[in-house]
C-alpha cells in the first residue's frame, strides 16, 4: 500500500498558469496619495525647478495616471503653490517659536539659529523658496516671506530704540536690513555649509549686535551725495 506524502498548498494560478500570483498592492486613502504627491513635487522641485518638472514626471514616480495629479492639485502650478505655501509656514513657524529669550542680544541669535536650523533639516524647502515664483499670484515669494520676518523682529527692536533714545520708527527699516543680511548669508551657507553653524550665527550676531550698539541716534553721510 502506497503512503500518502503531505504536500504544501499550491501557489501555481489554474489551468496550468505557471506565473505566480502578485500580491495585491495596498491601495492609498486619498489623504495618504496627497501627501505622497507633494513629497515627490517638493523633492523634484527642488532639483530641476518648476520648470524643468512635468506633470507626467510626479505622476510616474507616484506609480499613478497624470489625471490622479490634477484631481487632486489641477495641475502642476496647483501642486507648486501648495508646496511653496507649506515651507513659509514651516520657516516662519520656526522663527516665531523660537523668539522666547528676554535679551535682545539672545533674541538676535535664536532668530539667526531658526533659519539656519530650516536650512539644514528642510534644505529643499529652502532651495524652492529661494527661486523666484514662475507663477503669477503665487501664495507667496521668499521676499514676502522675509518681510513677514521682518514684522517680527519690528517689535523688538522698537522697544530697543525707544529704551535707548532712538527713533522706534525706524525699526522697520533696520529690521529688514537684520533680517535681509541673515536670510542672503543663509542662501550662501545652502551650499558652502562652512563654517559650522554655530560659528555661522556667532558672526551674524556679531556684526547686528555691535553695528546696533555702536550705533549713531542721527547717522549723516560723509561722501559728496547727500540725496
Amino acid at each position: 500500500m502506497m503512503k500518502r506524502v503531505a504536500t504544501e498548498p499550491s501557489t501555481a494560478s489554474p489551468a496550468g498558469n505557471d506565473k505566480p500570483r502578485r500580491a495585491r498592492r495596498t491601495r492609498m486613502t486619498g489623504a495618504e496619495r496627497r501627501q505622497q504627491l507633494l513629497e515627490i513635487g517638493r523633492t523634484l522641485f527642488a532639483e530641476k525647478g518648476f520648470e524643468a518638472t512635468s506633470v507626467e514626471e510626479i505622476a510616474a514616480k507616484a506609480g499613478v495616471s497624470k489625471p490622479v495629479v490634477y484631481e487632486h492639485f489641477g495641475g502642476k502650478e496647483g501642486l507648486y503653490a501648495v508646496v511653496v505655501d507649506r515651507e513659509m509656514r514651516q520657516l516662519l513657524d520656526m522663527v516665531t517659536s523660537s523668539l522666547t529669550a528676554g535679551h535682545p542680544r539672545e533674541l538676535c541669535e535664536q532668530a539667526a539659529f531658526a533659519l539656519l536650523d530650516y536650512i539644514e533639516e528642510y534644505t529643499d524647502g529652502f532651495r524652492i523658496l529661494v527661486r523666484d515664483s514662475p507663477i503669477p499670484q503665487s501664495t507667496g515669494s521668499f521676499a514676502s516671506l522675509i518681510s513677514d520676518i521682518a514684522t517680527q523682529v519690528e517689535d523688538i527692536l522698537g522697544r530697543e530704540f525707544k529704551n535707548r533714545g532712538f527713533d522706534p520708527k525706524l525699526a522697520p527699516l533696520y529690521a529688514q536690513a537684520l533680517v535681509g543680511m541673515v536670510a542672503l548669508t543663509g542662501q550662501w551657507w545652502l551650499d558652502a555649509r562652512k563654517p559650522e553653524k554655530a560659528e555661522v550665527a556667532a558672526h551674524l550676531v556679531n556684526l547686528a549686535w555691535h553695528g546696533l550698539d555702536g550705533m549713531e541716534a542721527n547717522p549723516h553721510l560723509i561722501g559728496r551725495r547727500k540725496s
